[in-house]
């Protein structure tokens, strides 16, 4: 067991330990963060397989800028592919409105990569999920799958949606779904019809009809590409699934397996995409019908809520959504998660005057008040956005 962090003297001080649940970005903003700062850090991912495949496109936002430039990335808006106009499309493919506003986007395989490069590989631990813990005065210590043992300063839970540590710090705390789904898609630039690049490449596009809508916008390529061609699009089509019956049909895998929260991409039974494409092509304009037609593998995400009322449990952290689950539409998923990792970082830089063993539990609990604000201000302006989707009838599920 290691033994917990101490300040007695500079001849024998070692660097405090941060034991981090999750692999994710948030998870890997907060690792690297705290790497930077001369922590000692490991992260323990649960999947087998690193994440490169997962995610699709998220838009840029000033905490995630504020958390690339504390890790030495100063031209951040150089990473991502800019939009320099916001349009409204009608049914027939022709502009609703037009607003010149510029907005760049990411890819989030392209962050990933970023991250995992500042990270030390030999501390990033796959196949190792978390499944318990124990803390005390001085030191917190993580229980994984296998049986193995982890003892630091601090633990961070960052480990998804249905973390595992949430589950067990805060019990009542459970998703909702919220009656609709994502479907999302990511295609190569160069499979964009004549007509579809004419009217999206550039451009951050919107089109809407009663209970649903959907977006979309150019992304780097798998590469972090950003030249014209070499980008990829990225679209999300927001649409109702009111009955349980409905979302165990479009979670459930062509192999029976039913998906908590999401359906990775060639997960999907072949029969269901093909009524999304042909959906697409009765309900949506031409240019973005023909972006969902060229996806071969699209996969889905259910629409949930959740807010944790505690973020600080004395050496714990929740951060990203283990925090919090805020939809979409706010396009903050990721940032809040940034902003998370990021003003832990910074409230864990604590006065010398602070006795060891209290610099933990103190920078936590001065982190946790306005970090739960900003999430719940987030999480209830997604439910407004939301709402014009939410079936009008209540949900059986």
């Amino acid at each position: 067991m290691t033994e917990p962090y101490s300040t007695a003297d500079n001849s024998t001080r070692r660097p405090p330990r941060a034991l981090v649940a999750g692999g994710s970005l948030a998870g890997l903003f907060a690792g690297t963060l705290l790497h930077q700062q001369g922590w000692d850090v490991d992260i323990f991912e649960r999947s087998a397989h690193s994440l490169e495949s997962q995610g699709a496109g998220l838009v840029q936002q000033a905490d995630l800028v504020r958390a690339l430039r504390a890790l030495g990335i100063a031209s951040v808006g150089s990473l991502g592919v800019t939009a320099f106009e916001r349009v409204t499309l009608n049914r027939d493919g022709s502009f609703a409105d037009q607003d010149r506003s510029h907005q760049t986007q990411h890819a989030w395989d392209s962050l990933y990569r970023i991250l995992r490069q500042r990270f030390p590989e030999a501390h990033y631990h796959l196949n190792s999920a978390v499944t318990g813990f124990t803390q005390d005065a001085v030191s917190v210590t993580l229980t994984l799958a296998d049986g193995g043992k982890a003892t630091g300063d601090l633990l961070i839970a960052a480990d998804g949606t249905l973390s595992a540590l949430r589950g067990l710090l805060a019990p009542e705390t459970a998703p909702r779904y919220a009656g609709y789904v994502a479907w999302r898609g990511l295609i190569p630039e160069s499979l964009l019809t004549g007509r579809a690049k004419a009217a999206l490449a550039g451009r951050f596009a919107f089109y809407r009809y009663d209970g649903s809508h959907i977006l979309g916008y150019l992304i780097p390529g798998p590469n972090g590409e950003t030249a014209e061609g070499a980008r990829r699009y990225n679209w999300v089509w927001y649409r109702q699934a009111a009955t349980q019956a409905e979302i165990d049909r479009l979670l459930t895998d062509r192999q029976g397996v039913r998906h908590a929260v999401s359906m990775p991409p060639n997960g999907l039974d072949p029969a269901v995409v093909t009524a999304l494409q042909t959906d697409a092509g009765t309900l949506l304009p031409p240019p973005l019908a023909d972006a969902v037609a060229a996806t071969r593998a699209p996969f889905i995400q259910a629409i949930q809520d959740l807010e944790s009322p505690r973020l600080a449990f004395g050496r714990i952290a929740l951060i990203g959504d283990a925090a919090s689950v805020v939809r979409p539409h706010t396009a903050m998923g990721i940032d809040k998660a940034a902003g998370d990792a990021f003003y832990l970082a910074e409230a864990l830089v604590t006065p010398d005057d602070v006795a060891a063993e209290d610099k933990v539990p103190a920078a936590l609990k001065a982190w946790e008040p306005d970090r739960l604000a900003h999430a719940r201000a987030i999480a209830a302006h997604g439910r407004r956005l939301g709402a014009p989707l939410e079936p009008r009838v209540a949900s059986e599920s």
